[in-house]
């Protein structure tokens, strides 16, 4: 699966970099995709994080 952050959506909540560290991280106020292509252990968690997103700023494909 891949994985991205909406700029332009993004709060800075850093729920997503909480939650899954290993995909997301903060950087100043925003939070950025430290890997497009998520392996597959962290899918879970990736989509619990996308699913936290209080203004939905993380857009999964596959």
């Amino acid at each position: 699966m891949r994985v991205r952050i909406d700029d332009d959506e993004c709060v800075g909540d850093g729920s997503c970099a909480e939650i899954c560290p290993q995909v997301f991280k903060m950087v100043g106020d925003l939070a950025v995709v430290r890997m497009e292509e998520v392996p597959e252990e962290f899918e879970h968690l990736c989509r619990e994080a996308a699913e936290t997103c209080p203004v939905d700023a993380i857009i999964i494909h596959g």
